[in-house]
């Protein structure tokens, strides 16, 4: 009698803590749904909608082109007659920057035909070798994904001779990427990784889906637990691009990095959904410059203004508090 009145004790708290979690979830979303339905209504945000309109219907037709996968095909010189002359103007000058190897990886029931224009444009700032990688739509395990990545690494650095690649990431590509990178030693072959749209402390969404990958990307999994846990050797450069209209990180603020020993530069946007991140022109702009300098990566002008509104506020709250 009484392991059953205990066993019934614990089903109960282990219904509590259940009902706790989704409540949560329940009350981020709502609190999403508020913010992405006024950022819609906005007109910037019926731009970012008819942006993530247009370019979906274009990814359904190239979808079928990005199953196929890609060989490493790296240039051997780099050239500038087929620009316009502002485009040239903002060519590197550094040449072996731009020539880091550049390796993206998609998202979550995607293929690399998502990076289309990613790609051109890295190639028109003179980066020669760019490979788009297509991982499994069976993929149950962020870990073993992470690894794959690793040998992916390896082949790119070993065809292309270099020491070091960037790595761009899509969505959960960019999790990925950063799990390699932090937790399996990736730092050292890694000069840069740059996030799209990526869940870093998890997403609500996750909880749609009964799969092992989806329970690994809920807050709170034992993987998000990892990706938060100390990091001090690693020295690779992170630039974490996000959107408050994102639909698929909610809430969206999950998709900023934020950890004490990462080197990170965030890009704030308004008005972009998750599909069109790789895609717009802004994000597109920000990021091959920074990967084509050995720099600090940017930070967008809107982020910019934001900060010094920031600043600005502090100040003025500063000179109307009264003397202590």
């Amino acid at each position: 009698m009484v392991s059953v009145r205990t066993g019934l004790h614990r089903l109960a708290r282990t219904a509590d803590g259940a009902r706790s979690v989704m409540g949560r979830a329940l009350v981020d979303a709502g609190e999403a749904a508020g913010y992405a339905a006024r950022t819609f209504a906005s007109p910037a945000g019926l731009r970012g909608l008819v942006l993530e309109s247009a370019w979906l219907a274009a990814h359904v037709a190239l979808y079928p082109v990005g199953l196929a996968g890609e060989t490493i095909r790296p240039r051997t010189h780099y050239r500038t007659d087929d620009l316009d002359p502002v485009q040239r103007s903002f060519v590197c000058g550094d040449v072996e920057a731009a020539g880091t190897p550049v390796l993206l990886i998609h998202g979550i029931m995607d293929n690399r035909s998502v990076f289309t224009v990613f790609r051109r444009a890295l190639r028109k700032r003179g980066f020669g070798a760019v490979l788009a990688i297509n991982y499994s739509l069976l993929t149950d395990d962020l870990r073993s994904a992470a690894r794959a990545v690793g040998e992916h690494v390896d082949r790119l650095r070993e065809a292309t001779g270099a020491d070091k690649v960037h790595i761009v990431g899509h969505s959960l590509g960019g999790v990925i990427a950063r799990y390699y990178v932090q937790r399996l030693g990736g730092s050292e072959f890694v000069d840069s990784l740059v996030t799209l749209g990526s869940p870093h402390t998890g997403t609500n969404t996750a909880y749609l889906l009964p799969t092992p990958l989806a329970r690994q990307l809920r807050p709170g999994s034992e993987v998000m637990a990892e990706l938060a846990g100390p990091a001090p050797d690693c020295t690779t450069r992170f630039l974490a691009v996000w959107s408050r209209m994102d639909q698929m990180v909610v809430p969206q603020r999950n998709a900023r990095l934020r950890h004490p020993d990462l080197d990170v530069t965030e890009l704030e946007l308004d008005d972009v959904g998750h599909l069109a991140l790789p895609v717009d022109p802004r994000t597109v702009h920000a990021v091959v410059t920074g990967l084509a300098s050995r720099g600090e990566l940017p930070i967008h002008p809107f982020r910019q203004r934001r900060r010094r509104r920031e600043r600005l506020a502090a100040t003025q709250g500063e000179r109307s508090s009264p003397a202590s």
